[in-house]
């Protein structure tokens, strides 16, 4: 409790505290796209419940991740050498977690390409997936993000309590944001297929992470920002020209 009462008048503790937060949003957009893209294939009254659970499990990998804050500084150690490059267990976590992520964002693209995916949820009444299916895929991500959102914070701050709290407020919004975010995804098709985009080059930026390649996040989060206003404006157009 002392340690907890000197945090709350340490003007350092509030800063960190804010910092988090607007990290863990941002890095939780990327989650929140997926979650939002892959829901939007079940059935109509299992998408929220979905997207509850998705953020759930989110939250609760990040804070068991914190009750082991040691062992996950462990994973960024050296496991062998490979083209010059140290791999360690994190470095093959988000190698994995972007390959994943960019075949999932290709898989999707080229069924909203070539109709295969209206066809079949034609024919069945759903894209063809499953609520267990969805989960499985939506708790892999949520590991990669998760472990790389702790890492992030860890060399931010060393306060587990300042962590706690950002992680739970961030995972709030989250959770505040998804539906209407599904709708709007839903609702515009152009949309759809820009956020596959986005994962796709996040996927790129895992991988490339993973090799030991740092893309600097800024440069991701302003061409995702740029692309976004294109389509917003895009939109408007469009919709000028319908109620002409």
């Amino acid at each position: 409790m002392e340690e907890i009462g000197a945090l709350l008048v340490d003007p350092a503790a509030w800063a960190a505290l804010a910092t988090l937060v607007v990290m863990e949003v941002v890095l939780g957009i990327d989650n929140l796209i997926f979650i939002s893209i892959l829901t939007n294939k079940l059935p109509e009254h299992q998408r929220s419940r979905a997207r509850r659970i998705g953020i759930g499990l989110a939250v609760v990998l990040r804070l068991g991740l914190l009750g082991t804050v040691a062992w996950v500084a462990q994973l960024t150690q050296p496991l062998f050498n490979l083209f010059n490059h140290d791999f360690s267990w994190r470095d093959l976590i988000l190698i994995a977690g972007g390959l994943f992520l960019i075949w999932k964002a290709t898989d999707e693209i080229h069924g909203n390409v070539t109709g295969e995916h209206a066809e079949k949820a034609a024919a069945s009444g759903t894209a063809g997936v499953t609520l267990v299916g969805v989960i499985g895929q939506i708790l892999v991500l949520d590991l990669v993000f998760s472990l790389d959102s702790i890492i992030t914070a860890v060399g931010m701050t060393n306060d587990i309590p300042v962590m706690v709290v950002a992680v739970v407020i961030a995972v709030g919004l989250m959770l505040l944001a998804a539906d209407p975010l599904a709708r709007f995804i839903g609702d515009n098709p152009t949309i759809v297929m820009l956020a596959l985009g986005f994962l796709l080059m996040i996927g790129g930026t895992l991988l490339a992470e993973g090799f030991g390649v740092h893309v600097p996040k800024g440069y991701i989060y302003a061409a995702m920002a740029f692309s976004a206003l294109v389509e917003g404006l895009n939109m408007l157009a469009r919709r000028r020209r319908r109620s002409r």
